[in-house]
């Protein structure tokens, strides 16, 4: 077995980019997986899990990026003013 250990610092100091890359490799995984279980073809199974995973893999950055505005909004108007 390999494992590997990712370390990066996120530009905005938090995890999100580590979360961003460990959401892609679980999900190229399924992809290709139920892909290849469904067709049973290593070419689609590979296709698929190449493309849609990396699209949705962009969008899940964004969307933590947003979240965490959010969050700090939140913070910001809940503290006694």
């Amino acid at each position: 077995m390999i494992t590997i250990i990712i370390y990066i610092k996120s530009s905005i100091g938090d995890a999100t980019v580590l979360k961003t890359m460990t959401f892609a490799m679980l999900h190229f995984g399924v992809a290709f997986s139920i892909t290849y279980l469904l067709t049973g073809s290593l070419l689609i199974g590979g296709a698929v899990a190449l493309i849609e995973p990396t699209i949705n893999t962009v969008v899940f950055y964004f969307h933590e990026k947003v979240w965490k505005r959010i969050e700090s909004n939140r913070a910001v108007l809940k503290q006694p003013g």
